[in-house]
């Protein structure tokens, strides 16, 4: 997207993640755990958490900052391996956000990425004199009004400001990520670039996919197609790079959630939570770069976080509706989203309703369906920005005789079209009329038998399509499957993505 930020940092949602589980799987013998007393803590969270044990939400952050706890540079040669500018550059945005649901019932966690560029209004605004803003801004404009604040009061110390004014922008992302998403945080845990850097390095790097080659120099990225092993500095650019993806900054939020997948399977696979002498190099790791909130049992959450690294984990990324250009910086873009459904998402993932008890059958007949393919392949693209649409369409339109074909998002779209190849004519204008009479033309870059259904602005979903998408509902929601989790996977638990 343009104008968005090119040293945006989001990669750290690998070592937050991991640091999570790592210090519950610590926990586990008491000595180790005492080592663990050196992490830095925060009060940033308010109120009474929920019993040692219970359901949990653990709030991630990732922070671009370049600066260490006490407001430090960091050392040349670690910035010159990351690609990642000098200590000014990076700011205190919190572009990775992610809410860990841990029931505790031992079912299945949830991890739910909140797009960073989300615009809302700032519950605990203004802040720098702004009321509304991206997400990700709330925990430096914060900082910097908690900072301005306590300096003209007399305090002088660097490390004081630093540590108070940080305090300030937990608090702020914390508030401001509850009401978006109307729930209760109970725990949080944040790291910033050199935690990243140092738990990459630590575990010799990791193993990804990709459907394609590709590169983005701003990242230091530099990538052929397959499955292939990442050292730290390659992992960062990984997870870094958005440039020369199709759909930026939520593609990337899907490469998050494959690194993660691939350093929890690499965790296992080599017994490091079983083996106290692997776990030290990450404790090391732990106790310098990670920050979690005063009140959190780590001994409690132990078995919980056991449970996490076997991969009881399922990974979403909230849906925008689209994206405008940010009234504060004409340059820049937001996400629009809607605000009730994302609520209502969070809520059927978080609490869903228990399964219905089997009914006895009926002897209705069933409604015909709402339109009959031919047999043609049905590829989607997707050009509004709406998380997951491309794929519910293409499962959807299956199961009315058109064969599943890809599924992608691609740059914004002025309108919807239709392309059509040999021998797919007929589908093509059964598709045109039933999305509304759009636009259906002959191609010669369609494969023959293909039809490639481009969605632009303005698309609605026809509500006779079961499945496909629903209107903001007040309850539940059909939950997203596009990202890794739906794509092709090359073995060992590795999504490939784009």
């Amino acid at each position: 997207m343009a104008g968005r930020s090119v040293a945006a940092l989001v990669g750290k949602i690998a070592l937050a993640m991991v640091s999570v589980l790592v210090l519950g799987a610590t926990g586990l013998a008491w000595g180790t755990f005492r080592e663990l007393q050196g992490l830095g803590t925060s009060q940033a969270i308010s109120g009474e958490s929920s019993p040692p044990g219970s359901t949990q939400n653990i709030l991630v952050l990732g922070l671009t900052t370049r600066k260490g706890m006490n407001g430090e540079d960091l050392p040349k040669e670690v910035l010159d391996n990351l690609h990642a500018g000098d200590s000014s550059v990076g700011g205190y945005n919190t572009n990775t956000m992610i809410v860990l649901h841990v029931p505790g019932d031992g079912s299945k966690a949830q991890a739910v990425s909140v797009p960073r560029d989300d615009y809302v209004t700032f519950v605990d605004g203004p802040l720098l004199g702004s009321t509304k803003g991206k997400l990700k801004e709330a925990y430096g404009k914060a900082k910097e009004q908690e900072q301005e604040r306590i300096y003209a009061q007399g305090e002088r110390d660097p490390a004081t400001l630093e540590q108070k004014a940080r305090e300030a922008g937990r608090v702020s992302v914390r508030k401001n990520v509850e009401a978006l998403l109307n729930i209760h945080i109970d725990h949080l845990a944040e790291i910033s670039l050199a935690g990243f850097y140092d738990l990459a390095t630590q575990l010799d790097g990791i193993d990804v996919c990709l459907k394609h080659a590709t590169s983005d120099t701003n990242a230091g990225a530099n990538f052929k197609q397959g499955r292939q092993h990442l050292n730290g500095a390659q992992a960062l650019a990984f997870v870094r790079q958005r440039d020369n993806l199709p759909n930026n900054d939520l593609d990337r939020t899907h490469r998050q959630q494959a690194f993660l997948a691939s350093i929890t399977t690499k965790l296992k696979e080599q017994g490091v939570f079983g083996n106290l002498g692997k776990l030290q190099g990450m404790i090391d790791v732990a106790t310098k770069d990670v920050v979690i909130d005063k009140g959190w049992d780590l001994l409690s959450f132990a078995q919980q976080a056991q449970n996490l690294t076997g991969g009881n984990i399922e990974f979403h990324t909230l849906p925008i509706k689209g994206y405008a250009k940010d009234p504060n910086d004409p340059s820049s873009d937001i996400n629009l989203i809607d605000i009730p459904y994302v609520q209502a998402l969070v809520q059927t993932l978080f609490n869903p309703a228990p399964a219905a008890a089997p009914t006895a059958p009926t002897t209705t007949t069933p409604a015909p369906p709402p339109i009959k393919g031919g047999g043609s392949t049905v590829d989607v693209r997707n050009g509004i920005g709406e998380d997951g649409l491309a794929a519910k369409l293409a499962n959807a339109l299956s199961g009315y005789g058109f064969t599943k074909g890809e599924a992608t998002s691609v740059a914004p779209q002025a309108s919807s079209q239709i392309f059509y190849g040999t021998g797919a004519k007929e589908d093509a204008l059964k598709l045109a009329q039933f999305f509304g009479g759009i636009k259906a033309t002959a191609s010669t870059s369609a494969a023959p038998g293909h039809v490639a259904l481009w969605i632009g602005k303005g698309f609605t979903t026809p509500t006779a399509l079961a499945g496909a998408t629903a209107a903001a509902p007040t309850t539940t929601v059909p939950v997203p499957t596009e990202g890794p989790q739906g794509g092709a996977v090359d073995g060992g638990g590795i999504p490939c993505v784009d």
